[in-house]
């Protein structure tokens, strides 16, 4: 009797010991932002706050980014296995580094914040007015990144468009100064930055590019190829949390929105719940996500993308759609579904 209760302590104890090793504990997960703590980010603290990640066996630690271009080598180089970056610039970085096979799997942007920000004095109302004018540009700009492909789309001639360089810190204080006529950016971003700097919403004009001839998708969760072999399921489950996090996002953003003001304590509160609900109705939510789930590509419309950055951009190791995109890492649509 004494011996069978003795195996059992131990059988218990043996128990205790492997719950408490390190092999059953979260695995760590560094996800790069492309910018701050704002609005749009909702989703990823959502799913922080609602448990979702912790569900999936995940510690995720959430840094904010340099831009949606530059950080895509974040990626690439490891330092971030999973990251939050265009779609379009990956196609031209893996052009440019076909060895490094960064690859998106949760389409985040079904339609792109690309656009041109003016204000109503300028005159500008369509892509044409701008010839004869000023750009702010930052150089790291997603926005900007596109700049040769919406210039062809509508028979801009570009050289009648004077391009400064300006850094992200100083872009909606020029415009609002007068200082360059247009600026480059993200809709929300933009906007938003335009009405802390005293202009009222109809004094600030916006051209969305995919209004103006721009096929392309937007931002997208990327993964370093090496961590996604090593770890799928760790993938998968990032995906599948993820995806809960925006939907619930979708649902109520007035809720949301409070899971990035904790992290984000000089924000406005109003403005970005503002930016968000613009960024959900004109970004996220849109007809294809409505019939098809959240999330996913059409590969032949990601596959025309490729073929209009080709318009303007010289291809040497041009990438397929398949090399950009998979939807491996994906739930069934019933569960990606509005």
């Amino acid at each position: 009797m004494q011996m069978t209760r003795l195996f059992g302590m131990l059988a218990g104890a043996a128990v205790a010991a492997l719950a408490a090793s390190p092999a059953f504990a979260d695995t760590d997960v560094k996800f790069a932002l492309d910018w701050k703590f704002e609005g749009p980010a909702a989703p990823y603290f959502v799913a922080i706050d609602k448990g979702y990640y912790k569900a999936e066996g995940l510690n995720v630690t959430i840094d904010s980014g340099p831009g949606s271009v530059a950080g895509i080598a974040r990626v690439a180089a490891g330092t971030y296995p999973l990251g939050f970056f265009d779609i379009n610039s990956l196609v031209k970085f893996q052009d440019q580094n076909p060895d490094k096979k960064v690859q998106a799997v949760l389409m985040i942007y079904d339609k792109p914040p690309f656009a041109i920000a003016t204000t109503a004095k300028t005159g500008i109302a369509k892509p044409k007015d701008l010839e004869g004018k000023v750009l702010g540009a930052p150089a790291a700009d997603g926005a900007f990144a596109q700049w040769k492909a919406f210039v062809k789309e509508n028979g801009i001639d570009d050289s009648k468009v004077k391009i400064e360089n300006v850094g992200f810190p100083v872009r909606e204080p020029m415009l609002a100064d007068g200082k360059v006529d247009a600026i480059t950016g993200f809709s929300f971003s933009m906007h938003y930055n335009l009405l802390q700097k005293g202009l009222k919403p109809e004094d600030i004009k916006t051209m969305l590019m995919a209004d103006h001839g721009l096929v392309l998708y937007g931002n997208a969760i990327m993964v370093n190829p090496d961590f996604a072999k090593a770890n799928p399921k760790v993938v998968a489950g990032f995906v599948r949390a993820t995806i809960k996090g925006v939907l619930d996002t979708i649902k109520d953003p007035d809720a949301a929105i409070k899971s990035v003001m904790s992290r984000n304590e000089t924000g406005d509160p109003k403005i970005e719940l503002d930016r968000l609900k613009m960024s959900l109705r004109d970004n996220f939510v849109t007809p294809w996500v409505k019939a098809n789930g959240f999330g996913d590509v059409d590969m032949t419309r990601l596959a025309k993308s490729i073929d209009q950055i080709a318009l303007t951009y010289d291809f040497k190791n041009r990438p397929k759609a398949e090399d950009i995109f998979t939807s491996q890492y994906l739930p069934p649509p019933a569960d990606r579904k509005l």
